[in-house]
């Protein structure tokens, strides 16, 4: 996994031990490179969630950007929209009006989910399950269900049963630990870590370990960790390259190669209600992106990433939490 940039034309390198893949990603030889590799479909549905209980960390940009990513190979894609400002619905461009299904019908009145699913329109073969204002209220009205914390495992469950299965299903969830997390927690079988290369997300990623070791030791047993992403990664300064080192040193087996470079493109895009895999494929974030799809692939149902470091056992004390 150690590369020297000597030996890597398009600029991973190793610093103290740590590889780092932030390139030219400019450097077209190296998008071609990545689209020319044969991606194998999983045998059956990935359902991935990217979680962090953090706000502003990319979760909803890497989101809709991988996922675009994944369709542009050729996968069918799904992207679950389960946080109320429905951003992931705005960037691939659905319409989310309340008088359309959305999240919030499946959630609360049983709705068929193939039947909420829009096609994005730029994207042919990726669909998304829109969400609007009306899921915010979403754990008033399923708190005393018995059935609260699964509704979307039902959902997903139903409809892979009933419809031709995708390749991939990405949920995208809000910066919180309520309802709408925990449901996306417990009907998937990855979670996705993205994390701001900045110090804030360092200490809430302990925190953030014993969230999902909770659901996986309690509610979902078979959720396993797809990875760690780093995102908004500036080559310019120290603290970014300390952050990466920290949390690969840590987990070394889990942090993606590809990290996320800070990008006005990225941040541009939703305002044209795109990606910026559409909007700009070649920018430096959008090949960024391409190579975590890539990853993901790579670290597929056959050649899972070893993740049993991640997890924290019933037994951690509140301090060890967040120490």
């Amino acid at each position: 996994m150690q590369e020297s940039a000597g030996n890597d034309p398009y600029g991973a390198y190793c610093e103290d031990g740590v590889p780092i893949l932030v390139t030219a990603l400019d450097a077209p030889e190296y998008r071609q490179k990545l689209l020319s590799q044969t991606l194998m479909p999983p045998p059956s549905t990935r359902v991935i969630t990217l979680a962090n209980q953090k706000g502003g960390v990319g979760k909803t940009t890497s989101t809709v950007n991988i996922a675009a990513g994944f369709a542009q190979q050729g996968f069918t894609t799904v992207v679950i929209d389960m946080d109320s400002q429905g951003n992931a619905s705005t960037a691939l461009s659905v319409d989310r009006s309340t008088s359309q299904l959305s999240m919030y019908d499946v959630m609360t009145d049983g709705c068929d989910l193939g039947k909420v699913l829009q096609e994005c329109p730029h994207v042919p073969g990726l669909f998304v399950a829109p969400s609007t204002i009306e899921l915010a209220g979403i754990d008033i009205e399923l708190f005393q269900h018995s059935d609260g914390m699964h509704r979307l495992y039902y959902a997903i469950s139903e409809f892979l049963r009933h419809y031709e299965s995708p390749d991939y299903i990405f949920i995208d969830c809000p910066p919180s630990l309520g309802l709408a997390t925990i449901n996306s927690l417990v009907a998937a079988d990855e979670v996705l870590v993205p994390l701001q290369a900045e110090y804030y997300s360092l200490e809430g990623l302990q925190q953030l370990r014993f969230t999902i070791s909770k659901m996986k030791n309690s509610l979902n047993d078979q959720l396993n960790v797809s990875g760690i992403l780093v995102t908004m990664y500036d080559a310019r300064n120290n603290l970014s390259k300390d952050v990466y080192a920290e949390v690969y040193r840590a987990f070394p087996e889990l942090v993606f190669q590809h990290v996320i470079p800070r990008s006005v493109r990225a941040a541009e895009a939703p305002s044209h209600q795109q990606t910026v895999m559409t909007m700009d494929p070649a920018s430096p974030v959008s090949v960024a992106y391409l190579g975590a799809a890539v990853e993901i692939a790579t670290h597929g149902a056959d050649n899972r990433r070893i993740c049993s470091s991640f997890f924290l056992s019933d037994n951690v004390s509140a301090q060890e939490r967040t120490s």
